[in-house]
Protein backbone atom coordinates (compact mmCIF):
# COMPACT_ATOMS: atom_id res chain seq x y z
CA UNK A 1 0.00 0.00 0.00
CA UNK A 2 1.56 3.60 -0.77
CA UNK A 3 0.72 6.53 1.23
CA UNK A 4 -0.85 9.79 -0.66
CA UNK A 5 0.44 13.30 1.43
CA UNK A 6 -2.30 15.93 1.33
CA UNK A 7 -2.04 19.40 0.04
CA UNK A 8 -3.60 22.39 0.87
CA UNK A 9 -5.76 23.27 -1.87
CA UNK A 10 -4.73 26.29 -4.09
CA UNK A 11 -5.32 27.89 -7.27
CA UNK A 12 -2.38 26.92 -8.55
CA UNK A 13 -1.50 23.29 -7.53
CA UNK A 14 -5.27 22.58 -8.40
CA UNK A 15 -4.93 24.58 -11.66
CA UNK A 16 -3.91 21.08 -14.11
CA UNK A 17 -7.25 19.28 -12.58
CA UNK A 18 -10.44 22.13 -12.64
CA UNK A 19 -10.94 25.00 -10.87
CA UNK A 20 -11.14 26.28 -6.87
CA UNK A 21 -14.23 27.95 -6.22
CA UNK A 22 -13.32 30.54 -2.83
CA UNK A 23 -13.72 33.82 -2.47
CA UNK A 24 -10.37 34.50 -0.76
CA UNK A 25 -8.00 35.94 -3.59
CA UNK A 26 -10.37 36.23 -6.08
CA UNK A 27 -11.44 39.47 -7.68
CA UNK A 28 -14.86 41.01 -7.46
CA UNK A 29 -17.12 43.73 -8.24
CA UNK A 30 -20.07 45.38 -6.62
CA UNK A 31 -23.32 44.76 -7.45
CA UNK A 32 -26.90 45.73 -6.19
CA UNK A 33 -25.55 49.81 -5.45
CA UNK A 34 -22.74 48.47 -3.94
CA UNK A 35 -24.46 46.32 -1.27
CA UNK A 36 -23.05 42.83 -2.37
CA UNK A 37 -19.49 41.74 -3.45
CA UNK A 38 -19.96 39.53 -6.85
CA UNK A 39 -16.91 37.10 -7.06
CA UNK A 40 -17.81 36.04 -10.94
CA UNK A 41 -16.84 33.26 -12.99
CA UNK A 42 -14.80 31.71 -10.31
CA UNK A 43 -15.47 28.38 -12.59
CA UNK A 44 -17.14 27.75 -15.38
CA UNK A 45 -18.90 24.80 -16.71
CA UNK A 46 -18.06 22.58 -20.14
CA UNK A 47 -20.53 20.19 -21.37
CA UNK A 48 -20.78 18.16 -24.82
CA UNK A 49 -23.49 16.58 -26.74
CA UNK A 50 -26.50 17.09 -27.46
CA UNK A 51 -29.75 17.65 -25.09
CA UNK A 52 -27.85 18.17 -22.50
CA UNK A 53 -28.28 21.04 -19.91
CA UNK A 54 -26.54 22.24 -17.07
CA UNK A 55 -27.81 21.12 -13.44
CA UNK A 56 -27.85 22.38 -10.23
CA UNK A 57 -28.00 19.94 -7.35
CA UNK A 58 -27.53 18.98 -4.03
CA UNK A 59 -25.72 15.82 -2.16
CA UNK A 60 -24.93 15.04 1.12
CA UNK A 61 -21.95 13.32 1.47
CA UNK A 62 -21.11 10.71 4.58
CA UNK A 63 -18.45 11.58 7.53
CA UNK A 64 -15.17 9.54 6.97
CA UNK A 65 -12.34 9.83 9.38
CA UNK A 66 -8.21 8.59 8.44
CA UNK A 67 -6.96 6.85 7.68
CA UNK A 68 -8.64 6.55 4.20
CA UNK A 69 -7.61 4.15 1.69
CA UNK A 70 -8.34 5.27 -1.85
CA UNK A 71 -8.91 2.29 -4.32
CA UNK A 72 -10.65 3.59 -7.34
CA UNK A 73 -11.08 6.86 -9.54
CA UNK A 74 -14.01 8.09 -11.48
CA UNK A 75 -14.10 10.80 -14.61
CA UNK A 76 -16.96 12.53 -16.68
CA UNK A 77 -16.01 12.78 -20.18
CA UNK A 78 -18.93 14.81 -20.98
CA UNK A 79 -18.66 17.43 -18.86
CA UNK A 80 -17.27 19.24 -15.91
CA UNK A 81 -18.20 18.74 -12.24
CA UNK A 82 -18.54 21.60 -9.38
CA UNK A 83 -18.87 20.52 -5.62
CA UNK A 84 -19.51 23.56 -3.51
CA UNK A 85 -20.00 22.92 0.44
CA UNK A 86 -22.90 24.20 1.79
CA UNK A 87 -22.19 23.42 5.29
CA UNK A 88 -18.23 24.51 6.56
CA UNK A 89 -17.51 20.86 6.04
CA UNK A 90 -13.96 19.66 4.91
CA UNK A 91 -13.11 17.50 2.22
CA UNK A 92 -10.63 15.80 0.09
CA UNK A 93 -10.00 15.76 -3.28
CA UNK A 94 -7.93 12.81 -5.42
CA UNK A 95 -6.91 13.48 -8.31
CA UNK A 96 -4.67 12.24 -11.23
CA UNK A 97 -3.94 12.92 -14.95
CA UNK A 98 -4.92 10.89 -17.46
CA UNK A 99 -2.45 8.00 -19.04
CA UNK A 100 -1.43 7.06 -22.17
CA UNK A 101 -3.83 4.03 -21.67
CA UNK A 102 -6.53 6.31 -21.27
CA UNK A 103 -6.76 5.39 -17.30
CA UNK A 104 -5.80 7.56 -14.43
CA UNK A 105 -1.78 7.95 -14.19
CA UNK A 106 -0.74 6.67 -10.87
CA UNK A 107 2.35 8.58 -10.82
CA UNK A 108 0.58 11.91 -10.85
CA UNK A 109 -2.17 11.00 -8.35
CA UNK A 110 -2.45 13.87 -5.90
CA UNK A 111 -4.39 14.42 -2.68
CA UNK A 112 -6.03 17.99 -1.50
CA UNK A 113 -7.29 18.99 1.94
CA UNK A 114 -10.58 21.22 0.90
CA UNK A 115 -10.92 23.70 3.71
CA UNK A 116 -15.29 24.46 4.38
CA UNK A 117 -15.05 27.52 2.39
CA UNK A 118 -13.59 26.20 -0.43
CA UNK A 119 -14.86 24.37 -3.48
CA UNK A 120 -13.72 22.65 -7.01
CA UNK A 121 -14.92 22.29 -10.29
CA UNK A 122 -13.38 19.43 -12.14
CA UNK A 123 -12.79 19.99 -15.51
CA UNK A 124 -14.77 17.32 -18.05
CA UNK A 125 -12.66 14.27 -18.13
CA UNK A 126 -10.84 14.83 -15.19
CA UNK A 127 -9.82 11.74 -13.12
CA UNK A 128 -11.01 12.22 -9.16
CA UNK A 129 -12.28 10.28 -6.19
CA UNK A 130 -15.89 10.68 -5.28
CA UNK A 131 -17.00 13.11 -2.59
CA UNK A 132 -15.28 12.19 1.01
CA UNK A 133 -16.08 14.69 3.54
CA UNK A 134 -14.02 14.89 6.59
CA UNK A 135 -15.53 14.02 10.22
CA UNK A 136 -18.61 15.49 9.76
CA UNK A 137 -21.85 14.82 7.31
CA UNK A 138 -21.23 17.67 4.62
CA UNK A 139 -24.06 18.88 2.08
CA UNK A 140 -22.88 20.51 -1.18
CA UNK A 141 -24.35 21.98 -4.16
CA UNK A 142 -23.12 20.25 -7.15
CA UNK A 143 -23.15 21.69 -10.89
CA UNK A 144 -22.57 19.41 -13.56
CA UNK A 145 -24.01 17.72 -16.82
CA UNK A 146 -27.23 16.14 -17.30
CA UNK A 147 -28.48 14.85 -20.36
CA UNK A 148 -28.17 11.54 -22.07
CA UNK A 149 -24.94 9.65 -23.05
CA UNK A 150 -22.05 7.81 -21.07
CA UNK A 151 -20.72 10.20 -18.63
CA UNK A 152 -18.86 8.62 -15.81
CA UNK A 153 -15.67 6.10 -15.85
CA UNK A 154 -14.74 4.20 -13.56
CA UNK A 155 -11.09 2.92 -12.41
CA UNK A 156 -10.04 0.31 -10.04
CA UNK A 157 -6.38 1.95 -9.54
CA UNK A 158 -3.50 -0.47 -9.16
CA UNK A 159 -2.32 -0.80 -5.80
CA UNK A 160 -4.61 0.86 -2.78
CA UNK A 161 -3.38 4.48 -1.65
CA UNK A 162 -3.73 5.22 2.06
CA UNK A 163 -4.25 9.18 3.45
CA UNK A 164 -3.44 9.55 6.84
CA UNK A 165 -4.57 12.87 7.52
CA UNK A 166 -3.81 16.50 7.11
CA UNK A 167 -0.84 16.59 9.53
CA UNK A 168 0.30 12.89 8.93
Amino acid sequence: MATLKLEALTKEAFAPFGEVIEIAGSDWFPINKGTTQRYHKLGLTDVVGEDCQVAISMARGDAFNFPLEVTMLERHPLGSQAFIPCSNAPFVVVVAPNGADDKPDESGLRAFWVEGNQGVNYFRGTWHHPLVTIGQVGDFIVVDRVGPGHNCDEVDLKQVYQLLGKDA
